[in-house]
């Protein structure tokens, strides 16, 4: 590699927090190479693009900041330091405005990834960044070299700095499938394991309800677990159940299942209308209609619903009076019974300790070597909140870089890093 102004860095993964750390790097007078182990950059973003680029949210930084849970924490200052009107005007200045949807959900005005990953690109070839693709790393030889594996053989890069951001294991087809776990557990380092987060679960449905509700929608409901509620939709799958309303409650649910072997959830399929007049109006006469067609009527409930109410229900709905039945509505229980796979999951869970890495997230037992994006050991719901912990925790891992080599270039005899 040609030596920039303060040295070289390799960026290995080209998804948001390694593009960010480039941008940064490239600023800061690095010479700067990006590899990535896919045809083109960044393709779980341009995936996540497709049903409107989620950037970041609105909300206060506090309450932003709580969303992450355990890792709030260590993710403060670099959130801090790269906030979310931050990320705004650098969506802006890359000629994508945004907007704030009624769920404080920030969008570029495109709603796609694909304008913004175009001009992003073209700004970091014009401050010198060179992109590598279809090249997968492998670890380090025993010089330290960076193990590079591309089309033409394998091959060792030596650099002053490296930042490792490949991801998590979630949506492998795009990229991320975890294969530098092995690397960095042969140096000592600590990996948790990976698991699926923003993920769908297990439930045990019957033959007729598969047939007849696979891939439809629970709308407008509240579900509730471990005393935490949250609205949203949800979609019924052939295997469980996932969706928006899902996946914010799905770290606490994956831990309980882990633990316990299944999950109680509470489906409130009308949250809007109190029991008490639920059941008036269903101890109006029925008349000569169906069950089914009373329930429609008197309680909107879609045909999905009904059918839900039958699967889930210990006892026959014409069983039931009007308070039961609208204590039914009110509480669907639905048991789940494991964890939907990691492929399919739309991030992921664990990934290198914090206590592998210093505060500007270099590897402790690799110096010069930083650590960015889904590799380390957070997780957060949807909403924003993904993307803003990759943009922030690139930049962050970049800044350390720069650090680590304006040192190097005052003290010229220390070892040189990779």
């Amino acid at each position: 590699m040609q030596t920039g102004r303060i040295g070289t860095a390799v960026v290995i993964g080209g998804g948001p927090a390694g593009l960010m750390a480039a941008e940064v790097l490239a600023a800061g007078g690095a010479r700067v190479a990006v590899y990535d182990r896919m045809p083109s950059l960044a393709r779980k973003f341009l995936m996540a693009g497709r049903g409107g680029l989620n950037l970041t949210h609105s909300e206060d930084l506090s309450r932003f900041l709580n969303r992450y849970g355990a890792s709030e924490e260590q993710l403060r200052p670099m959130i801090d330091a790269l906030p979310p009107d931050a990320v705004r005007r650098w969506c802006e200045e890359l000629g994508q405005q945004t907007f704030v949807g009624s769920s404080g959900r920030v969008f570029p005005q495109a709603m796609k990834a694909s304008p913004l990953l175009r001009a992003w690109i073209a700004r970091l070839t014009a401050a010198g960044v060179s992109f590598h693709m279809r090249h997968n790393w492998r670890g380090w030889d025993d010089d330290g070299a960076l193990l590079i594996e591309g089309p033409s053989g394998p091959q060792a890069i030596k650099t002053d700095a490296s930042i490792l951001a490949l991801g998590g294991a979630s949506w492998p087809r795009l990229g991320s499938i975890g294969d530098w776990i092995a690397p960095l557990e042969n140096t000592g380092t600590e990996v948790a394991p990976l698991l699926p987060a923003n993920c769908g679960f297990l439930a045990d449905w019957s033959d007729v309800f598969k047939s007849r509700c696979e891939g439809k929608p629970l709308k407008r409901i509240a579900v509730t677990f471990n005393a935490e509620t949250v609205r949203g939709e949800a979609l019924i799958t052939a295997r469980g159940i996932e969706g928006g309303v899902i996946y914010a409650l799905s770290a606490d649910i994956r831990h309980y299942i882990l633990a316990k072997g299944s999950a109680l959830l509470w489906l409130d399929l009308r949250p809007d209308i109190t029991m008490d007049d639920l059941a008036a109006r269903l101890a109006k006469p029925r008349g000569k209609q169906s069950l089914a067609t009373f329930l429609r009527k008197a309680a909107a409930l879609s045909p999905v619903e009904i059918s839900l109410l039958h699967e889930c229900a210990s006892r026959p709905l014409s069983e039931l009076d009007a308070r039961a039945l609208a204590a039914l509505i009110k509480q669907v229980p639905l048991r789940l019974t494991g964890v939907a796979p990691i492929a399919t999951a739309i991030s992921s869970a664990g990934g290198v300790k914090w206590g592998e890495v210093d505060a500007y997230l270099m590897l402790k037992r690799k110096p010069g070597v930083f650590i960015a994006g889904e590799m380390l050991d957070w997780e957060a719901p949807t909403g924003g909140y993904l993307l803003q912990a990759c943009f922030a925790t690139g930049a962050w891992a970049a800044h350390g870089a720069l650090d680590w080599l304006q040192q190097r270039n005052a003290n010229p005899t220390s070892q040189r890093a990779t």
